[in-house]
């Protein structure tokens, strides 16, 4: 891929670490690269700068880069920017939540130049698609795990061909027979995932190197075993602030040397498969919104058109009136199908708080009586056998304007009355009511109450009970489209009358 004609941001609240991160992108043949501190100066910059890929640290002051990573998302002149976020991270969930934020791909400290070239291409590659864009083809399966790179510091030609023999075939060997050459290697392209040192070496000894390495960014964090003849306190006390992990003393004991690299071997083994599992998740991700893509993308025309058949049946001339009133319901159940569609994409957005609210006037009051016709057709005695739930609405008809969502308050409402129907049967009665005030109110009362566990988990993701078919999501959602709406949602069951009263608060529209 060339790199050449793009333009890049690095983000990152270490200077050095900037420099290293564009040094790396230019010895790729980037020549348009732009560094930021921080998330909010970089969304500063996106505001004025045309950029063609984000390549952020997490953890920064001001503005960190999921906050940074959800900015760009949620903004349409930048959300189809990639972004490849820098971690260290190892908390799945935390993990979780970049993935769900729409990152186009991750990259795990420390790297090497051929990992950022090849997460840079595959983010290039993979562009943040617009909704209904057909999905981009699947990145190759990730290559097998290297095996790990052991750098052998030593002036004696003999302790050098011991321990390289000692572990060739296990891991790939590299030496050096002095200070200035294993500097080298460290701050190279390829660094080693672990040094074994010696310490008394001429010219620059092993204390120097591990303090030459821990001043530079590129090797701060290579771990270190002293391989020294030294065992005196404060050799070790020196070399354990250097940030040694381990003393190997001489003359070499073969069999203890393999044992202590094998241990350590098993944490850097850790970090090289945690890389792996975080390219396994965001590959899953990928393809459960994929799926969920062509799944949306192809239901919408089959209910298109049961929709448009329904309201030509309605205005057919000598149709029974029994039989227009089906097709009304007919009508109004595929365009709640329809919009239920659409809602699974807002859904998404707002878990991930990438949800932008455009309010719009839309009629509380019509929608409720709406609502309660499609909630009669199904849970009237014509409609099921298990009794008839009477349903009553305390409204006027239409006129009452909320500052809302078209498609998420409708959603909202029919959720509730369907729970309260559910939770009403048999032969119950539910009791749909507006109040116009400001905020306007909204309740929904039925008979029947929450049994207590429930109670305070009623608005929980998954939280269900009684129900054979029920998943948790009904209240769960009406919850979150209430509050992505600006508004409230609460519960109360009164135990001595044998109800339950839900409660909505929406911002009323002022013309």
């Amino acid at each position: 891929m060339n790199f050449a004609k793009l333009t890049f941001l690095v983000v990152d609240d270490v200077p050095a670490m900037c420099q290293i991160t564009a040094n790396q992108l230019r010895a790729l043949g980037a020549e348009n690269i732009l560094t930021a501190g921080n998330g909010a100066d970089a969304l500063r910059l996106l505001q004025t700068r045309q950029v063609d890929l984000v390549l952020s640290d997490w953890n920064m002051p001001l503005m960190d880069g999921l906050e940074l990573l959800r900015q760009i998302r949620a903004q349409t002149d930048l959300a189809q920017i990639p972004m490849v976020m820098v971690t260290a991270e190892a908390d799945r969930d935390r993990i979780a939540q970049a993935i769900n934020s729409g990152v186009s791909d991750l990259l795990v400290k420390p790297y090497t130049r051929q990992r950022l070239e090849d997460k840079v291409a595959n983010a290039l590659s993979r562009r943040v698609r617009p909704a209904g864009e057909a999905p981009a083809i699947p990145a190759a399966p990730a290559a097998a795990l290297p095996r790990p790179t052991i750098l052998v510091v030593d002036d004696t030609p003999d302790n050098l061909r011991l321990i390289a023999d000692l572990f060739d075939g296990q891991y790939r060997v590299k030496v050096a027979h002095n200070g200035p050459k294993a500097l080298a290697m460290c701050s190279a392209d390829n660094p080693p995932d672990l040094v074994l040192l010696d310490v008394m070496m001429p010219g620059m000894d092993g204390f120097e190197v591990a303090q030459r390495m821990r001043e530079h960014p590129a090797s701060a964090h290579i771990p270190i075993i002293f391989v020294t003849a030294l065992n005196d306190d404060a050799a070790r006390r020196k070399g354990l602030n250097l940030g040694a992990v381990d003393f190997v003393s001489k003359p070499l004991d073969p069999d203890l040397l393999q044992l202590r690299v094998q241990n350590f071997m098993r944490h850097i083994a850790l970090h090289l498969q945690r890389q792996a599992e975080y390219d396994v998740l965001l590959e899953n991700a990928r393809l459960r919104e994929d799926v969920e893509r062509m799944l949306r993308h192809d239901i919408k025309g089959p209910l298109a058109g049961v929709l448009g058949l329904a309201q030509q049946l309605t205005s057919a001339v000598g149709l029974a009136p029994e039989h227009a009133a089906q097709a009304d319901l007919i009508a109004a159940s595929a365009k709640q199908a329809l919009d239920t569609v659409q809602l699974s994409s807002d859904l998404f957005m707002i878990e991930t708080g990438n949800y932008r609210l455009d309010p719009m006037p839309v009629d509380v009051a019509a929608t409720l009586h709406q609502v309660a016709g499609a909630a009669r057709a199904i849970y009237s005695a014509a409609a099921t056998a298990a009794g008839n739930v009477q349903i009553s609405v305390n409204a006027p008809l239409s006129g009452v304007m909320a500052a809302a969502d078209p498609t998420l308050l409708p959603a909202v409402l029919h959720n509730l009355v369907k729970n309260a129907c559910e939770a009403a049967a048999p032969d119950g009665n539910v009791t749909l009511s507006l109040l116009a005030s400001q905020p306007l109110l909204v309740t929904i009362t039925n008979t029947g109450v929450v049994p207590t566990p429930m109670r305070e988990r009623f608005f929980d993701r998954y939280a269900s009970s009684g129900k054979r078919q029920g998943t948790g999501l009904g209240t769960y959602s009406a919850r979150l489209l209430t509050e992505a709406m600006l508004g409230t949602i609460a519960m109360a069951t009164d135990d001595l009358q044998h109800r339950t009263v839900l409660t909505v608060t929406l911002p009323a529209h002022h013309p």
